[in-house]
């Protein structure tokens, strides 16, 4: 489940937020894909959780999962 993970619906494909924080998913899998623990975050960022970093974690996990198809 991925209760944590909203999409702005103003926009087609607005950011992808942790509970409607200003903290994207982008920046917490950029900040993991750095090295940062699910710990460090949550010390740097305490509004966050770790469960939110793990959410974020598994939301890039599907997305990478995809099937894409070239367009044209």
């Amino acid at each position: 489940m991925l209760d944590r993970i909203l999409v702005d619906p103003r926009g087609l494909r607005g950011p992808t937020t942790i509970r409607g924080l200003r903290i994207t998913v982008e920046f917490l899998l950029k900040l993991l894909g750095n090295g940062y623990t699910a710990a460090d975050i949550v010390r740097q960022y305490p509004e966050l959780e770790e469960e939110d970093v793990c959410q974020a974690a598994r939301n890039g996990a599907w997305l990478a999962a995809e099937r894409t198809s070239p367009i044209g």
